[in-house]
């Protein structure tokens, strides 16, 4: 009788185990906004690891500074007139072209939703750009995307200290790495305001 009991706890363990592996994807409650299905949804386990809510917000967050920073810095490219502020809008569209492919694969991986536009705050940022002109322009590029990068980068830090899922702990890493590039670029143009950005008034 005993080992009865044993063969079918086993049995079922690994029909639990073969389906975690089969679909390591989660389902949403609310498909209405993609921060209200990915926040809303509790840790879920992967064949890749645990999945929890910051990391899917680490995976939208990311997926977000691309969709608004690439039309920047590809708008750098041809309104400015400044060498450095052209450079750092090169690295900004290496840096993002590279991680908006790596974050919607992750993204695939882990069935995480994420937008296809910029959110409401980050079209205001490009407005902003857009109204700007001349060396104004520069100054105003430079300065919002310095910041938004300084604002990031402790969720990026956090997440990759704590997530056990090795797709967001990779994705984390890179991220790191491409956003301290660009915010050492950005630095390098000279018109970056550091006690603007410290006071929080950019």
């Amino acid at each position: 009788m005993e080992r009865v009991k044993v063969s079918v706890i086993a049995s079922v363990a690994l029909v639990v185990t073969v389906g975690a592996l089969a679909f390591p994807v989660w389902s949403y409650t609310d498909r209405s906004g993609t921060a209200q299905a990915n926040m809303s949804a509790g840790m879920v386990n992967t064949q890749w690891g645990p999945l929890t809510a910051s990391d899917r917000d680490l995976i939208v967050r990311v997926r977000l500074a691309g969709l608004w920073e690439l039309p920047a810095a590809e708008q750098a490219m041809k309104r400015s007139s400044s060498k450095e502020v052209k450079e750092a809008a090169d690295h900004l569209i290496v840096g993002h072209t590279d991680l908006d492919k790596r974050v919607r694969t992750v993204a695939t991986q882990l069935g995480v939703e994420i937008p296809d536009e910029p959110n409401e705050q980050q079209k205001a940022w490009l407005q902003q750009m857009t109204a700007a002109q001349g060396k104004e322009y520069d100054r105003t590029w430079a300065n919002l995307l310095r910041s938004a990068h300084g604002k990031i980068l402790p969720a990026i830090g956090q997440v990759r200290n704590g997530t056990q899922n090795m797709l967001v702990r990779q994705l984390a890493s890179d991220t790191n790495q491409t956003v301290l590039d660009h915010i050492t670029m950005l630095e390098k143009t000279g018109q970056v305001d550091f006690d603007a950005i410290a006071n929080g008034t950019i």
